[in-house]
């Protein structure tokens, strides 16, 4: 079941249209407290949310659900008239799987469907993820360090999911663009640097283990193994 949340009638039809055509089961709803309401009755693989809506804008439903064990894994594309870079930074920041701007495509739209699907189904292949004193469970969204909870952004997360995933091999900042942003971003390597950044000082004594390769990129390694 795909839920999709859109107060505009037109696009909403047409993206039930699509979803049902493409084999999916699909709801829409016109607002936040439709949408919250259907939550309580059934969860779904996946949410269409668009981000500007009456009462409780997208963002903040994205919020909520984030922060709700119920609902924290359900994967989340934003689809928005928004399209600054520092819109689609946030959105990912707070949770979002994707974000597609309108107008959109809809062939394009089911093939980021089906690409978010699949690597939902990868992450949760393998729940739980250690290395040195990094610790994760996947399927609650937790990290711990030295048993310790560490708060991480969605992206921070996933940077390092994908990291704890390849131990020791060496990934260049363009490789983890395609393999941790793959969404189509826009953006340059400097985001994967200032991630980098924030997701050591969150790991404090685990930070070690993110590792620089000179020339190349980054890799995960246990603190006392050659760099």
């Amino acid at each position: 079941m795909i839920y999709s949340v859109e107060d505009d009638q037109a696009i909403r039809d047409l993206l039930l249209y699509t979803l049902r055509q493409a084999g999916y089961e699909a709801e829409g709803f016109e607002d936040g407290n439709a949408f919250q309401a259907a939550l309580a009755r059934r969860l779904p693989s996946l949410v269409l949310l668009d981000q500007m809506l009456p009462g409780m804008d997208g963002e903040h439903l994205l919020l909520q659900m984030r922060r709700d064990g119920r609902t924290r894994h359900i994967p989340v594309i934003m689809l928005t008239a928004k399209n600054s870079e520092m819109d689609k930074v946030r959105s990912l920041d707070n949770g979002a799987d994707d974000y597609i701007v309108k107008p959109f495509g809809v062939m394009e739209l089911l093939s980021r469907i089906r690409a978010v699907l699949r690597r939902g189904e990868k992450e949760h292949g393998q729940e739980r993820l250690a290395l040195g004193p990094l610790e994760m469970d996947v399927g609650r969204r937790e990290v711990k360090v030295s048993g310790a909870p560490v708060s991480l952004t969605n992206m921070e997360f996933r940077l390092l999911h994908f990291l704890l995933l390849n131990p020791g091999l060496v990934f260049t900042r363009d490789q983890l663009l395609d393999s941790v942003w793959d969404t189509g971003y826009a953006g340059d390597t400097r985001t994967v640097d200032m991630h980098v950044r924030t997701l050591r000082v969150k790991l404090g004594q685990g930070a070690g283990c993110v590792r620089t390769v000179r020339g190349v990129g980054y890799k995960l390694a246990e603190t006392g193994q050659e760099a």
